[in-house]
């Protein structure tokens, strides 16, 4: 799957370059009455996570569109499994995630290229397409904090609460199933002990946008996007971490052209 998702894109950025960017036959410049567009994306992804983002685009031609974009997002680890908090302390802690070491947030920016194949575009119908990008991203690891029971020796039966992460020292309690994890800490906790992942992203979609030369800008897309990093990413207390991440995604774009 991964190897068929390069291969379109490689083919679709074939056919992007085959014409200078810059250029397009008259037929296709006449009647455009905007010349750049400004969205905001909402990407739900097989992740389970969204992916709210911005993408500037510049309109080309009737048929060819090229933008930049960023976003923001998190990766989770396919067998990540949401558990119920003690039902004692549950107002005081969140539900957490077994044997989670960190959340791995990204900030993904690139280039892309959407292609009209629909001569609806002309008519202020459906037009159809495909959009496709690539570019740098910017992954950031923050540590996954638990409540941790620990005997109180001041009031034998009870216990205190320490938050903490991950660590070789404390994994025989990090990774016990058997009442000591009262928790999630608070979401806040590691955002000062954020570590950087630089990694680079590609994806390409099915577009269709309802009158894509309107002024506001109303399009939907179906696609598949894939992340890829140096070294595994370590999202759980695993050796099945992953370095390579694919996902499929709907998603909705609002905004407006001018």
């Amino acid at each position: 799957m991964v190897r068929l998702i390069f291969t379109l894109l490689f083919i679709a950025c074939l056919a992007a370059s085959a014409r200078p960017q810059g250029f397009a036959p008259p037929e296709e410049r006449v009647g455009i009455i905007y010349n750049r567009e400004t969205t905001f994306n909402l990407k739900l992804t097989t992740n389970r996570g969204f992916a709210p983002g911005l993408e500037f685009g510049r309109l080309r031609t009737y048929y060819k569109t090229t933008y930049y974009h960023i976003s923001l997002g998190e990766l989770k680890h396919a067998k990540e499994q949401r558990q119920s908090a003690d039902p004692l302390l549950s107002r005081s802690f969140r539900p957490y995630i077994f044997g989670k070491q960190n959340n791995f947030f990204v900030v993904r920016a690139g280039w892309g290229v959407k292609r009209y194949y629909s001569e609806k575009a002309k008519h202020k119908g459906v037009a159809v397409g495909i959009s496709y990008a690539f570019g740098p991203t910017l992954g950031l690891l923050k540590p996954y904090y638990l409540a941790i029971c620990y005997p109180d020796p001041d009031s034998p039966g009870d216990c205190r609460i320490f938050h903490e992460k991950y660590s070789e020292e404390n994994a025989s309690l990090f990774l016990d199933e058997n009442g000591r994890i009262k928790g999630a800490s608070p979401f806040t906790r590691g955002f000062g002990e954020l570590g950087f992942l630089p990694g680079a992203n590609a994806s390409i979609a099915f577009h269709m946008d309802w009158g894509a030369f309107d002024e506001f800008v109303k399009a939907f897309e179906i696609g598949a996007m894939l992340d890829v990093f140096p070294k595994r990413v370590p999202i759980l207390v695993s050796e099945e971490n992953n370095q390579v991440f694919l996902n499929f995604f709907i998603n909705l774009q609002l905004g407006k052209r001018r």
